[in-house]
């Protein structure tokens, strides 16, 4: 059977990021991503190895569009407003894309993918490339990205779980938190420099 003329895999993704964004990720199956695009389940097919492979391929596509935000995001900036804004654009993805934020995490499960460790390692390499301004050693720089990176990952899940209950402003919130980060940071500098 041959593909259904203007059916891409872009499209599909599209779709399907609508659904789990409105719906939830356990939302998607083919059935309802064939009933969002008007065709039959089967001609899904053609695009995705079933619903795993689907899932493979939204959390890939949710990985790049993160990397794009970035990336985009520390272009002509450097230190702490490099770190403020590629944190930013983490959380503003997140919120825009809640269900495609949390399809990313199904990346994790599949560490011998060779497409999930390049769009990952592209993340890590950025955020280290940010964190290399501060002079820091590679070792340093890989805990400070994990450190990060377990910041925004933690803030967004919690939000997308409307777990902050008190009517305080979040974007305060976020933004001491990062404040709080790159002092660490700049005491982590200043300590790698008395003992050097």
């Amino acid at each position: 059977m041959s593909p259904r003329a203007g059916l891409d895999l872009n499209t599909i993704l599209s779709a399907a990021s609508e659904i789990v964004d409105t719906e939830g990720v356990d939302s998607l199956t083919l059935a309802t991503l064939a009933k969002k695009l008007k065709i039959r389940p089967p001609s899904l097919y053609n695009h995705v190895e079933g619903l795993q492979g689907l899932q493979k391929a939204l959390a890939h596509y949710g990985l790049e569009e993160l990397y794009e935000r970035m990336s985009q995001a520390a272009i002509g900036r450097s230190k702490d407003e490099a770190v403020h804004a590629i944190s930013q654009a983490y959380i503003s993805f997140a919120r825009a894309h809640p269900g495609l934020y949390e399809a990313t995490l199904w990346a994790n499960a599949d560490v011998n993918n060779t497409e999930f460790n390049s769009i990952s390692t592209k993340i890590v390499d950025l955020v280290v490339r940010v964190l290399h301004a501060y002079e820091l050693g590679d070792e340093e720089s890989i805990h400070a990205s994990r450190g990060l990176r377990s910041i925004l990952h933690g803030f967004a899940s919690l939000e997308q779980k409307n777990a902050f209950g008190i009517p305080l402003d979040i974007d305060i919130s976020i933004n001491l938190i990062i404040d709080t980060f790159i002092a660490g940071i700049h005491k982590m500098k200043s300590q790698i420099n008395q003992s050097s």
